[in-house]
């Protein structure tokens, strides 16, 4: 019992370190591609033609020096199931600057899977050059959370998303203390560092009572269908892009083509990048048609299935929030609620997390709204069919 209180208390020192330099290395990603955005936005005509040839430099890069590093966020399930021993740390780089290439020119994608690699690879590379021998696990599990943390600055919602995500029906509490240890020493160093978090405080009158509980029960099973059709249309265009091109060179130049003309067609680069353009619509009563989940959801699927860099989440955010105004309309119930509701419950779907959106609701909407978040994720948890944009995420059904 000792034993592992000194293990836990170890580590707990080790996840300071790690929740420092995660955090700043989440800064220079996250400022950087901010300001990618930015010259993206301005000079968008000029760059988004080239997205195929961006597509085969990416392509290149993984290729010759990539190697197991090509498995992105997948990697880290297989170390954390002792399916791979470790994670290369050249992955930090490597995803990193290929993230940043897919926005520069125009690719619909995240954030959030860069950040959780950068802190996993990190205190996976650390573990081994401590010699802590039998934390491998809980390493992995609080340079997540930093990860995540440092990007967003939702410590809370960071810890159970590292806890949860990679063994469905099971938290792993042995992490717990690191973890949190970590995630909020990496939200306060970049905070501290400038990188902006994102937060709408709500300030609506609604009234937790039956009637409304009536209609968050189908919002919460539209956000849950929307999250699991994420998730298995993803692994499906995977597979299918894979069995259409059998060189991925060749794959990502076509296909890329196509995706240049939609984003110059659809609205001029409406739906390239991460989606913030949309979320910040969706809570500032600004326009938002009501088919720009579904532009969002397609185009976003098209460029991370065909080697594209980045992650899903803050994409999820984007198209929940926008279908959150749709629906809005249909039940009769404020606009910026709804949508606050569909930027959690969606990604939360996608993810097959529960804690994790609830927390991320209460970080960035306000913690009063709480009762409402858990009824919609109830519903959207259990109508996402276990199904995950994690395709090596374990199903613990026991």
């Amino acid at each position: 019992m000792l034993k592992n209180y000194k293990k836990i208390c170890i580590l707990s020192f080790v996840g300071v370190f790690i929740g420092i330099v995660v955090g700043f290395l989440d800064t220079i990603f996250g400022k950087t591609l901010l300001q990618i955005t930015e010259i993206r936005n301005t000079y968008f005509l000029y760059l988004v033609p080239f997205l195929s040839i961006a597509g085969i430099f990416i392509v290149f890069i993984y290729q010759n020096l990539g190697k197991k590093s090509v498995k992105g966020m997948n990697l880290i399930f297989e170390v954390y199931q002792n399916k791979e021993e470790k994670i290369p740390f050249r992955l930090i780089p490597l995803i990193i600057l290929t993230t940043w290439t897919t926005h520069l020119f125009g690719g619909s994608a995240g954030r959030e899977g860069v950040a959780v690699q950068i802190g996993a690879t990190f205190s996976n590379w650390l573990g081994f050059k401590l010699k802590l021998k039998n934390c491998k696990n809980i390493l992995l599990i609080t340079g997540m959370a930093a990860g995540f943390s440092g990007l967003f600055q939702t410590p809370i919602s960071a810890i159970f998303f590292a806890l949860e995500v990679l063994i469905v029906g099971k938290i792993q509490y042995i992490a717990l203390i690191p973890a949190t240890i970590s995630a909020f020493v990496s939200s306060f160093v970049s905070k501290s560092l400038g990188l902006e978090k994102f937060s709408v405080p709500l300030n609506i009158n609604i009234n937790f009572d039956f009637y409304t509980i009536i209609k968050l029960i189908p919002i919460g099973i539209i956000f849950g269908l929307v999250g699991f059709l994420f998730a298995y249309l993803l692994k499906f265009f995977k597979n299918y892009f894979n069995n259409l091109f059998k060189n991925p060179l060749i794959k990502i130049f076509t296909i890329s083509i196509l995706l240049s003309l939609l984003f110059i067609l659809l609205h001029k680069g409406r739906y390239s990048g991460l989606g913030t353009n949309l979320i910040e619509a969706s809570f500032n009563n600004s326009q938002i048609y009501s088919y720009d989940f579904l532009l969002k959801f397609i185009l976003t699927i098209i460029t991370l299935s065909i080697g594209f860099q980045g992650g899903e989440v803050t994409p999820l955010f984007a198209i929940g929030s926008s279908l959150g105004v749709v629906l809005a309309g249909i039940f009769n119930l404020p606009v910026s609620f709804v949508a606050c509701l569909g930027y959690l419950s969606v990604f939360g779907s996608a993810t097959n997390t529960f804690f994790a959106p609830l927390f991320i609701g209460c970080e960035v909407f306000g913690f009063s709204y709480m009762p409402f978040y858990f009824i919609v994720m109830v519903f959207a948890f259990t109508f996402n069919f276990n199904k995950s944009i994690y395709q090596s995420q374990i199903i613990d059904n026991t």
